[in-house]
């Protein structure tokens, strides 16, 4: 029989009821497929459980806090059993480890090493329904572990890969992955197939719709991903491997990250090894840097300017005062109200233009660009966060998003 992994989120299980309605929807199918469901925490289960240990402390034993996070999931995957046995289907409920998760030993961002698909596979020949818990794992010691927010999806498609299942099914509170957010243009249109390099792009710029660990997962094992809508019926997106046809489409989608800063250190020597001067003590803090452009100045200086992360604004610009000495600057300006906007889509490796095309566009709204990076599936400008609304609108226009 074929098999077809299934992954429901939070909201999707928040309740009992909504349990018995993804139960109700899973009879047909269990007559004719080994189905694999993995489920997250019901609701904010986790947000509650974390709140529960900071009123104890600020920063508890990882090893404790993994056992305790832990629970959310398997409240949930042992109620969708008790209410599939109870309405006739043979089902039965897994812990991570029951599931043969095996992990290493990163509390609260565990990384799968293994997977022992046995239990999993005598549960099929019974032609039961396998409930797994996501999100967690056991390590070489028989420690629970967990995989880091969002990690069951990866839960998912590790145990997809690992069944070689038909497809990997993430059932989520939107019915595919669009164009562009909907509730920032009412235009945006859902996409019927995207690649695993546009979702990961996507993904990675902010489309929140699949956990990015989980589309390189997939990526790496080719495993098929389809996003659909937990409650409503819809053929949502498929994600893939790229083929020739799938050529046509320019631009596939336009995503935004809204948390960006940026940081430009003004009057640096322009020199070689300056970046890495100003960089590595930005790594060595644990701060993340995305775009970077280094202008060449006059009399031997130059501005050095790169984006983090909002919330880390405060931190890196702890770090640069810090490092003032070794660093060699006149000045600091930092800017939190901006954005990143970016265009994505594999049809720009074989068409010309599309960045002139984007340029064009935003100035012709009258946006102006402060910063721009490029690779071979996308083009990312950063703005104004007062222009947001305006760019998405206009590029998602420009490039005819609207239309198939």
């Amino acid at each position: 029989m074929t098999i077809i992994v299934k992954k429901f989120g939070g909201t999707s299980v928040s309740s009992v009821q909504k349990l018995k309605k993804i139960a109700s929807n899973l009879v047909e199918e269990a007559r004719n497929n080994n189905l694999l469901i993995v489920l997250s925490a019901m609701g904010n289960s986790t947000d509650k459980l974390e709140a529960l240990s900071e009123k104890i402390c600020k920063a508890p034993n990882p090893r404790d806090y993994d056992m305790l996070l832990s629970s959310g999931e398997q409240v949930s995957v042992s109620l969708l059993s008790i209410i599939l046995n109870n309405m006739g289907i043979d089902s039965v409920s897994f812990t991570g480890w029951q599931a043969g998760i095996q992990t290493d030993s990163s509390h609260m961002s565990a990384r799968i090493t293994k997977i022992n698909v046995k239990n999993i596979q005598s549960e099929f020949r019974k032609k039961n329904v396998v409930i797994v818990a996501g999100f967690q794992g056991i390590d070489s010691k028989n420690n629970i572990t967990t995989l880091g927010r969002g990690g069951s999806d990866t839960t998912a498609v590790a145990l997809a890969a690992a069944l070689k299942a038909k497809e990997c099914q993430i059932y989520t509170d939107v019915d595919g992955v669009y164009t562009t957010d909907p509730r920032v243009f009412d235009k945006a249109r859902k996409l019927d197939i995207l690649t695993y390099e546009e979702m990961l792009e996507m993904s990675g710029l902010g489309s929140k719709v699949l956990q990015l660990r989980s589309v390189e997962f997939a990526s790496k094992y080719s495993v098929p991903l389809r996003v659909l809508h937990a409650h409503n019926a819809g053929t949502g997106t498929l994600i893939k491997k790229e083929e020739n046809k799938m050529e046509g489409a320019l631009i596939s989608g336009i995503a935004f990250t809204k948390d960006e800063a940026e940081i430009m250190i003004k009057g640096v020597k322009d020199q070689p090894g300056v970046a890495g001067k100003i960089l590595g003590p930005i790594g060595d803090a644990k701060i993340e840097v995305d775009m970077i452009v280094q202008n060449v100045g006059s009399d031997g200086l130059a501005d050095f300017t790169f984006t983090v992360s909002r919330n880390t604004l405060k931190k890196a610009l702890q770090v640069i005062e810090k490092n003032r000495k070794s660093m060699m600057y006149q000045s600091v300006i930092s800017k939190s109200n901006i954005v990143k906007v970016s265009i994505v889509g594999v049809g720009m490796r074989s068409h010309a233009g599309i960045a002139s095309k984007m340029f064009k566009c935003l100035a012709k709204n009258k946006v102006n660009i402060r910063m721009i990076s490029t690779s071979e599936i996308k083009i990312s400008v950063v703005i104004d966060q007062k222009n947001l609304e305006i760019a998405v609108k206009a590029l998602h226009n420009e490039f005819k998003l609207d239309k198939k």
